[in-house]
């Protein structure tokens, strides 16, 4: 047992100040004042750094110089999570984007023993696809977007959602009969790559549509005369909708909107690819050549292939520039997707019996340090490098810049 002590805490109900956050192996144990933190247990001080639960990321491409999609491999999600590490996401659900049924199967495998070593860390699998329209594709591989056939969305349904939490699917291409044997299974079925139209997306939720994929892209927009997937995913109050914001997938006046009608329902995704983390130029997704420029992920053709963000960036950008108050930001990369796939009992909030799962950043976004299950891990930018710290440890602020 181990207290954080001398931290401002967002818990997702609250800021504290003046409090510690004690932790027992891999839990958090209590939240209590102080002064009340007995003389037995060793404190690290955090020298009035932030304090939140660590961030969780339904939408993971890739990281850190690789792409799931390329490499279905423990040592892919491996390098996932360290690369999220350093960005503060703690929990993630990587994303296999339109691929063979084969692909998909390996993808189950893998990360559902994955998750027998580490069911905090990948909390499930995202299928993006393949049944998708294929007017919304975007970078998806065009040559597997498809209609499901009955025996995959069964092999789908009865891997369950343990191993895949998430499924993106255009709802006016899939039955109603294969969205309710999913939703059935405990899978959140999300509509997204979807031309829609308004009719149709209602259908969709009312047969069991709980979420919309990065709101805005990739799906029919909210025009005067024809609401679509846009119109219909707003004016829903218990839809769920993640959304981009690097301040290129949507303008940061549509976020602003968009909380302001979603509220709690609308979370913060990354749809990171291989160059998050890293100084890469150029990748391959979709079967295309993807150049990362200026911040953008671009096709040749000028297509969206996903992003470089970060949580910690987006997060950011929420309260720089969209005008999110910080506490509410924090909200929508932890306690809001840790909701909508239902595992808000015991991830995405600082509360005691919770997953000690933190990020620890400055006021200037830095993310400082992060506990993953309880170990206490600080960054030090200028070598790259990362310090398991025990308790009885200072937390020295100038040592890590």
């Amino acid at each position: 047992m181990f207290a954080l002590t001398n931290g401002k805490l967002y818990t997702g109900t609250q800021v504290l100040q003046d409090h510690a956050l004690v932790i027992q192996g891999d839990h958090i144990h209590d939240i209590l004042p102080s002064a009340a933190v007995t003389q037995d247990c060793p404190c690290i001080d955090l020298q009035g750094l932030n304090v939140a639960p660590g961030f969780v990321d339904l939408q993971l491409n890739g990281c850190g110089g690789v792409m799931f999609n390329d490499a279905i491999a423990p040592s892919t999600l491996d390098r996932l999570h360290q690369t999220n590490l350093r960005s503060g996401t703690t929990s993630f659900l990587p994303t296999l984007i339109t691929a063979p049924d084969a692909d998909m199967q390996a993808a189950m495998s893998v990360v559902q023993a994955y998750r027998q070593q580490y069911p905090n860390r990948v909390l499930g699998l995202h299928l993006e696809g393949p049944y998708l329209n294929p007017k919304r594709k975007g970078i998806h591989n065009g040559d597997y977007v498809r209609s499901p056939d009955v025996a995959m969305i069964e092999a789908i349904a009865h891997a369950g959602s343990d191993t895949v939490k998430l499924i993106t699917l255009a709802p006016e291409r899939v039955s109603d009969e294969a969205i309710q044997t999913l939703t059935a299974a405990g899978i959140v079925v999300s509509a997204g790559h979807t031309n829609a139209n308004y009719e149709q997306a209602l259908s969709g939720f009312d047969a069991g549509v709980g979420m919309v994929t990065h709101l805005f892209n990739a799906m029919s927009p909210w025009q005067s005369r024809s609401p679509g997937m846009v119109g219909a995913a707003l004016q829903q109050p218990n839809v769920y909708a993640g959304i981009i914001a690097d301040g290129h997938h949507v303008h940061f006046a549509s976020i602003a909107l968009a909380q302001q009608l979603k509220g709690d329902r609308l979370f913060l995704v990354t749809d990171a690819t291989p160059p998050a983390g890293t100084q890469m130029e150029s990748f391959e997704i979709g079967g295309q050549t993807v150049y990362y420029q200026d911040g953008k992920c671009l096709s040749a053709e000028g297509t969206l292939g996903g992003s470089a963000l970060t949580m910690i960036e987006a997060i950011a950008n929420c309260v720089r520039f969209v005008g999110i108050a910080l506490e509410e930001a924090l909200r929508m990369a932890t306690l809001y997707p840790a909701k909508a796939i239902r595992v808000d009992h015991y991830l995405g909030q600082l509360a005691a019996h919770h997953i000690a799962n933190l990020a620890i950043f400055s006021d200037d976004f830095e993310i400082i340090g992060v506990v993953d299950q309880g170990q206490l891990f600080t960054f030090n930018p200028s070598s790259d490098t990362e310090i398991l710290l025990t308790p009885g440890f200072s937390f020295v602020r100038s040592a890590l810049r």
